[in-house]
């Protein structure tokens, strides 16, 4: 692993352990790198909206999630400055949903980035779209 490498998962482990939607929410980092992320979750019936499936919003903050975490990975203090989400298939309960952040765009304080969340059959269960803003200083 490089050292940048080993930063970015140092920032998204610092990130994931100073809020408390991704513990709460039993979020797993599976992989974190300059630019890049993939978290995990599994569906609960807390989860769930009154169709028996993944909330949006669960959905979004899974995506959400990654995206943080691919955008900080440089150790700057990043936010989203706007994001938007296209859902394309339910998310079941008891699933683990697999949601994967790439960069694709990074022009001074601005970068924009792509996550995918797949179910575990790997469908595509939403596409997202983030564009964040560095504030400035370091995340750790």
């Amino acid at each position: 692993m490089t050292r940048a490498a080993e930063l970015a998962r140092r920032v998204a482990d610092t990130l994931f352990n100073r809020e408390g939607t991704g513990p709460a929410w039993g979020i797993e980092i599976e992989s974190a790198d300059v630019g890049y992320s993939r978290v995990s979750m599994r569906v609960r019936d807390d989860m769930l909206n009154g169709h028996r499936m993944a909330h949006g919003g669960i959905i979004f903050s899974l995506a959400d999630t990654a995206f943080a975490y691919a955008c900080n990975s440089r150790n700057t203090s990043t936010v989203a400055q706007s994001a938007n989400i296209v859902f394309l298939s339910p998310g079941k309960e008891g699933e683990q949903l697999t949601a994967e952040a790439k960069e694709k765009s990074l022009v001074g304080r601005t970068g924009v980035y792509e996550v995918t969340v797949r179910g575990e059959d790997g469908r595509t269960v939403a596409e997202f779209q983030g564009v964040s803003r560095a504030i400035g200083g370091d995340v750790v």
